[in-house]
């Protein structure tokens, strides 16, 4: 049986690592580089590190540490693969093929999609035939209004954003990969994973679902692989601030029966 995912997440905004919270606050919590090499170590599935910036260029340098400074994602990219031994999916201001391509050369093994594909739908079927659907990761970030969960997007204005269940479905008939879901409302709050929507989704998606938004404690996350369908779990903030936290999470879930890989740990040298 394929095991299910712990996948932590990474926000890079400019040369930061930020924490979020309910998408409007953000706090600097370490160092680009730093923060993947300590998930290697431990021993992740995956990890999932997206852009905030906004921008192509980076404003700010790192002139507090003697650490990398970059003035973009993609020389980010190049140093982040260096010091990881997982997969490693992208995301953030990818329009294009070429941007694609890029990110891909540059060690990336998926690229998530995100308010390009609001913006041209039809972008999914294309980059799908183009590299693979394998590699096309859809994020799609959510809020509850007036208890009817729908698409939300900072980037967009001016726009009729569709039903979070219809989005779902649409993306997956034009070739997605894999779907990573995030409750906007419970982003950085821990007050656990919104269990009826993710269980509403991934039962009725036939590719992968990762949940995200709102662990606070790994009780959380086994609610939701012993309660959904979904393939993994997702967690930013809950992994930042205890040393080995990707191993504890996998001796935790392992523990309690998850369909997990047994914790490890990595020396990378």
């Amino acid at each position: 049986m394929k095991k299910k995912r712990v996948i932590p997440i990474l926000l890079l905004k400019d040369n930061w690592l930020v924490q979020s919270k309910v998408f409007s606050e953000y706090k600097k919590i370490g160092d680009p580089i730093l923060g993947v090499k300590r998930f290697s170590e431990w021993d992740a599935d995956e990890l999932i590190y997206l852009n905030i910036t906004g921008k192509k260029e980076f404003l700010s340098e790192r002139s507090d540490t003697n650490n990398f400074t970059f003035k973009s994602i993609d020389e980010a990219l190049i140093e982040i693969s260096k010091v990881s031994n997982m997969p490693i999916t992208i995301g953030g201001g990818i329009k294009s093929l070429k941007d694609i391509e890029t990110k891909l050369a540059n060690g990336a093994d998926k690229i998530s999609l995100n308010s390009e594909a609001l913006r041209n739908p039809n972008f999914i079927n294309i980059a799908a035939k183009e590299f693979g659907k394998s590699c096309i990761v859809i994020s799609i970030d959510y809020r509850v209004d007036n208890s009817i969960p729908k698409v939300w997007n900072r980037n967009i204005s001016d726009y009729k954003f569709p039903a979070l269940m219809d989005w779902c479905h649409e993306v997956e008939s034009l070739g997605a990969g894999e779907i990573l879901i995030n409750s906007i409302d419970r982003d950085g709050m821990k007050t656990g994973y919104d269990l009826d929507i993710i269980a509403r989704i991934s039962n009725s998606l036939s590719i992968p679902l990762i949940a995200c938004g709102g662990a606070g404690n790994w009780g959380d996350m086994h609610k939701v692989l012993s309660e959904t369908m979904a393939d993994g779990v997702a967690a930013a903030n809950i992994f930042h601030f205890q040393d080995q936290s990707i191993y504890h999470a996998r001796e935790y879930l392992h523990s309690k029966g998850a369909n997990v890989r047994p914790p490890t740990l990595t020396n990378l040298g």
